[in-house]
């Protein structure tokens, strides 16, 4: 066994500096094909979505008590609308939002 000199030693983690704005190269709202569409009525604020979005596009507004989604990270991935308890979280095809469609001065 190999024993570390207590003046080698190391703690475990680190602080490392990080921007405080917006990752531009992140944005993955793009991507997706489905987005998922929450009946506030239904929440019950479980926070699921919050939990389990791998790209943290829920927050929690306490000033309104209601989550909130944030389109430009979302990749479509639906986890929230499987994780959501209440089914107040559904899935919507991106192209029926008036957002979703590109309109061109000119064809191509």
């Amino acid at each position: 066994m190999f024993i570390i000199p207590k003046e080698k030693e190391v703690p475990l983690g680190c602080i490392t500096p990080a921007p405080v704005t917006e990752q531009t190269m992140m944005i993955t709202g793009n991507w997706r094909e489905y987005r998922p569409v929450i009946d506030q009525e239904k929440c019950n604020l479980c926070m699921n979505c919050i939990v389990y979005c791998p790209d943290a596009c829920w927050q929690l507004n306490e000033a309104e008590d209601e989550v909130v989604w944030n389109a430009k990270y979302c990749k479509g991935c639906l986890i929230c609308v499987n994780e959501c308890t209440t089914e107040a979280l559904s899935k919507a095809y991106e192209l029926d939002f008036e957002d979703g469609v590109v309109r061109l001065e000119k064809p191509f």
